[in-house]
């Protein structure tokens, strides 16, 4: 099962760098993406941000689409959690968009 032990290894990856984010900051899941290495695999860090809901230290609330809107807010219980997790940090969501995304925007990079 060696594709398990590659998936929890790529997954905790992508935990490292969302737990840099700053708050009042979001990214999105493609930055994460090319800041591993793996460009083409924001699908693979939307699977990982799923996956995260239990782990307290992860602050999945600030990974967006590349377009500000908030796409994995149905993975948080309670109908508006993410978004009033932002607006605690500051940050104005209007129509699940956030305003002046780019202001917000925290580019990773790894932590050689």
């Amino acid at each position: 099962m060696k594709k398990t032990s590659e998936n929890d290894n790529f997954f905790e990856r992508v935990y490292e760098v969302v737990r840099q984010i700053p708050e009042g900051k979001v990214t999105s899941y493609g930055a994460i993406a090319k800041a591993l290495g793996t460009a083409r695999s924001a699908r693979m860090v939307g699977w990982a941000m799923n996956a995260s809901h239990n782990i307290e230290d992860v602050p999945a609330h600030r990974v967006v689409n590349r377009k500000g809107l908030l796409s994995g807010k149905h993975h948080f219980d309670g109908t508006n959690l993410m978004q009033q997790l932002l607006e605690n940090e500051g940050i104005e969501i209007v129509d699940n968009q956030i305003v002046d995304f780019e202001k917000h925007f925290w580019f990773p990079e790894l932590e050689e």
